[in-house]
């Protein structure tokens, strides 16, 4: 099958992983072996870096620096959150893309992030289509949410799923050594409409005493009452308290349990800025059920854990990259990479294949009913059984006589400008 030939331009957009860099290095490795991309580009911050065409070639980047992204965190190429709406609403952004690729000679967009990244590709694509400019676009999964849909799960989910289960469990232990003073500890992870973060931590609960002892998803009805009775009823059985909440807890009329308000209340996505639960919690706990309590929020921690990364997760992450730029050979065009669970086979084995951009810029994948207790708030075995190989493995790093990791920075040469200056709407 003929494909075009030309350039391909890399770039990640949303929250920095632990492992996107290894998508990009995947891509870079992978792309090299093939004659019909003549050069390998990267956006400086995602999109809106194509948008003001602030491109640097990764061609001149030492090899070192590529086999290094391997084993560095968060977003090599620089990450976004630009929010470009539907072709008539946006069509100006989209015809932007056009011009910079054009002028560049791009055919090959190969974009890591979520669903709104998919949903950029899915478009860009469409008007190249629609106006007889060669573009193949291929998405590549990225999220520690892990809530895209069509895919078994996403790189990025087993490295912070490993992260926050340790942190769970170490966590954990200073409060069962302090508990005569500090009762409760309540956790709080990242998650805004799906739990897969928070049920994580419930695989470091090896037996009845291991932290954490509560886990609360938004998947499950959050009522005040009935979490402060499961912690008086965890407290006289244990003589201590560990909980885990997801940041995007929702009552039973749908409502998160806490926003914030104000100038910031939304981000660029016009999404609900959400934060604080572990706070509020842990003034119930020491309000209403009468027992001490601190609270820990991780932040961006939790998703940047590099020294502590799932080798699992880096090399699917890498082996993503690799197939989006086979499947652009192969002319497929138009679809995200998935990573598909091998059943019926002896251990756990993934392989790679396709979903329509399209679907999965308007799908969501929560943690099924079957992931979680009959009280909500706990996992089941099933979902042990899902997360736990996810989590295999530890990436092996640099480490420099300072004692700290050893991570790149892409020295980024950038192309000279062809196009007149674009403002950003």
């Amino acid at each position: 099958m003929s494909v075009p030939k030309g350039n391909c331009l890399i770039a990640q957009s949303g929250g920095p992983t632990a492992v996107i860099n290894a998508s990009v290095a995947g891509v870079v490795e992978e792309a090299k072996k093939h004659p019909a991309i003549t050069g390998i580009y990267a956006a400086l911050n995602g999109i809106r870096g194509v948008l003001l065409e602030e491109i640097f070639d990764l061609g001149k980047e030492p090899k070192s620096n590529i086999t290094g992204l391997h084993r560095t965190p968060a977003a090599a190429l620089g990450s976004c959150r630009y929010k470009i709406k539907d072709l008539k609403t946006s069509r100006a952004d989209y015809e932007r893309i056009l011009e910079v690729f054009k002028a560049h000679n791009i055919h090959y967009f190969f974009y890591a992030g979520g669903n709104d990244s998919m949903d950029t590709a899915d478009k860009t694509a469409t008007l190249a289509a629609d106006t007889g400019y060669e573009l193949v676009a291929i998405g590549i999964p990225k999220t520690i949410d892990n809530d895209l849909a069509y895919t078994d799960h996403c790189p990025g989910y087993g490295s912070v799923a490993k992260y926050v289960a340790t942190v769970a469990m170490e966590a954990g232990r200073d409060t069962e050594a302090l508990y005569t003073t500090d009762t409760c500890t309540v956790l709080e992870v990242m998650g805004r409409n799906a739990g897969w973060i928070a049920a994580a931590t419930g695989l470091a609960s090896r037996c009845e005493e291991d932290a954490p002892h509560l886990i609360y998803l938004p998947e499950a009805v959050f009522s005040i009452e009935k979490f402060v009775a499961d912690v008086k009823a965890v407290q006289a059985k244990l003589g201590r308290a560990f909980i885990v909440v997801g940041e995007g807890l929702k009552d039973k009329d749908g409502n998160y349990v806490t926003t914030q308000t104000g100038e910031f209340s939304k981000d660029s996505f016009g999404h609900v800025q959400l934060g604080g639960v572990a706070e509020m919690l842990k003034n119930i706990v020491e309000q209403q059920a009468g027992f001490k309590c601190r609270y820990i929020k991780l932040g961006t921690c939790q998703r940047n854990a590099m020294h502590f990364a799932s080798a699992t997760d880096a090399s699917e992450a890498a082996m993503c990259g690799r197939a989006a730029v086979r499947a652009a050979m192969d002319g497929v065009a138009g679809k995200m990479i998935t990573l598909l669970r091998q059943k019926g086979t002896k251990g756990y084995k993934c392989t790679t294949g396709l979903a329509d951009l399209a679907e999965v810029a308007n799908g969501e994948k929560k943690v099924p009913a079957e992931y979680i207790n009959k009280d909500g708030n706990f996992i089941t075995e099933a979902f042990r059984q899902y997360a736990g190989p996810l989590i295999r493995g530890q990436v092996e790093i640099e480490i420099a006589d300072d004692g700290l990791p050893v991570y790149v920075r892409l020295e980024k040469h950038m192309l000279k400008k062809k196009t007149a200056a674009y403002k950003l709407k």
